[in-house]
């Protein structure tokens, strides 16, 4: 028996193999180092990105209008930052106005609470619970809340957490719109940079790939974000005029439901309800026949924005809306109708082939 009998067939491996295994190695170390250095930056730059797609046709407009780019760039990010930072302001003093009424209202005991019905007592599980929690706090509101205070500690930490990360989320927006500004007057090239680099990996489609990518983000930003702003503006337009209480914080509760695609219904119906009970039916009418229209202009509008001028079914875009959102929270909202409209473009393609062109001879 022969030496090489004894140890059995040995894999032989090339020198090209070995060389192309090396490659991909340091390829995907030298990915993995720079997904780490820039994971604290990440969030900003899909803001970054996001907001300059949706606003770069304003931008686009507003330098042949003026003629200087420079100039429009500086327009959108100063205008930009006004849309964000002015309704958070807003809100910010209506809570803090809010919070001064409540607690002037307790140390001067104006805050009253109506005595409970008898029925609620014959709720089931909770009513007698319910009813003597009631009872204290409509005759004796301090000491109610003395009582309660062990459970509400977890509560007042959590919320506490949510106003953390909404602030860290908003300086995050702010920042963002600041980068997006200086990357308006490079878009040319950053969208040329782009279509190259996904024709290398989509054979050759990358301009079709970054125009489906772009029209999905201005479309969920018109469709989305904007019928949201218009609905929490409309709303709370409709708030103050008729004398609501805290109604900054309920027009961006609306705001928050309409981008979450939740709906601002569950929020308006009740207001609407209240309004039979607190105002005289006139007004109470023109309140109702005023909230109705605004809570459903998202079912008219939203599917004709979000629509327009993709070949994307609205199913796979309403789907990348809510799933993208439930994933990733707010950048989600974006982020996962453009990866789902991509990825329908390519599996279009992969089941369709290279169809031949019968117009050629």
């Amino acid at each position: 028996m022969t030496k090489s009998e004894d140890h059995g067939p040995r894999v032989r491996f090339s020198t090209p193999t070995i060389d192309l295994a090396i490659r991909l190695g340091f390829l995907c170390l030298l990915g993995y180092w720079s997904l780490q250095v820039i994971a604290p930056f990440l969030t900003i730059l899909l803001w970054s990105a996001i907001l300059t797609v949706a606003l770069y046709p304003l931008f686009e407009w507003l330098a042949r209008w003026l003629g200087r780019r420079g100039l429009a760039a500086g327009l959108v990010t100063v205008l930009s930052l006004l849309i964000v930072v002015g309704p958070v302001a807003w809100l910010g003093f209506g809570l803090v106005n809010a919070a001064g009424s409540l607690m002037r209202g307790l140390e001067n005991g104006q805050l009253a609470i109506p005595l409970p019905a008898e029925s609620v007592k014959f709720w089931p599980l909770i009513g007698e619970q319910v009813y003597s929690t009631w009872v204290l706090a409509a005759t004796n509101l301090k000491a109610a809340l003395l009582e309660m205070a062990p459970q509400l500690k977890p509560v007042g930490g959590k919320l506490l957490d949510i106003a953390q990360s909404a602030v860290w989320g908003l300086i995050e927006l702010i920042v963002a719109i600041v980068i997006a500004g200086f990357l308006f007057t490079r878009g040319s090239q950053l969208v040329g940079a782009l279509a190259a680099f996904l024709g290398r990996v989509l054979s050759q489609r990358g301009s079709e790939t970054v125009q489906l990518v772009g029209a999905t983000i201005r479309n969920v930003s018109r469709g989305v974000v904007g019928i949201a702003l218009l609905q929490a503006i409309l709303a709370g337009a409709g708030f103050l005029a008729a004398g609501i209480p805290a109604a900054s914080a309920f027009a961006f509760l609306t705001l928050l439901l309409s981008i979450a695609q939740i709906g601002p219904g569950i929020l308006l119906i009740p207001i609407i309800v209240w309004s039979w009970t607190a105002m005289d039916a006139k007004a109470a009418l023109l309140f109702t026949a005023y909230l109705i229209p605004v809570g459903l202009i998202d079912n008219v509008l939203r599917p004709l924005l979000m629509a327009r001028g993709l070949s994307t079914p609205m199913p796979i875009i309403m789907i990348g809306v809510i799933g993208g959102t439930i994933a990733y929270g707010i950048v989600g909202l974006f982020f996962g109708p453009m990866v789902l409209s991509v990825a329908w473009a390519v599996m279009v393609l992969w089941v369709e082939g290279d169809k031949p062109d019968l117009d050629t001879p």
